[in-house]
């Protein structure tokens, strides 16, 4: 009897942590939407929303561990700017603060992980900056 409740504690188990797995959203759910797409040349910072595709709801508590920013849409790929993140009192906004030396476009790239979903998060936003 005692090997028959354990076989049937096992199977639940399975089915129900089949199920949580297929109930999760999947990386490709979600996307980073610029708030700010021209910001003034020079000291800039930049606001972007996290949002789920499917619902349009704002993701907050993301943890985001890769941001760059370059010059890469006009050809420069090795023109970077220093990025650092900002405190935002918005849920699901994003905040950076750049120095933009040059103006034209600049690509923002970020890289994060969704609390409670396998996969990476990637975008890649262009921001123009302006004289």
């Amino acid at each position: 009897m005692q090997r028959s409740s354990s076989r049937a504690a096992l199977v639940a188990v399975a089915l129900l942590t089949g199920m949580a797995g297929s109930a999760l959203a999947d990386a490709k759910d979600y996307e980073f939407q610029l708030l700010d797409k021209e910001v003034k040349q020079g000291q800039a910072v930049i606001s972007v929303k996290l949002v789920h595709k499917p619902s349009g709801r704002s993701i907050p508590g993301a943890v985001i561990f890769a941001k760059r920013i370059d010059m890469g849409p006009e050809s420069m790929g090795e023109m970077t700017a220093p990025l650092e993140a900002q405190p935002s009192t918005e849920p699901g906004v994003y905040r950076f603060k750049t120095e933009l030396t040059m103006e034209g476009q600049w690509a923002l790239s970020l890289g994060a992980k969704v609390q409670g979903e396998s996969g990476t998060v990637e975008s890649k936003l262009i921001v123009k900056a302006l004289p």
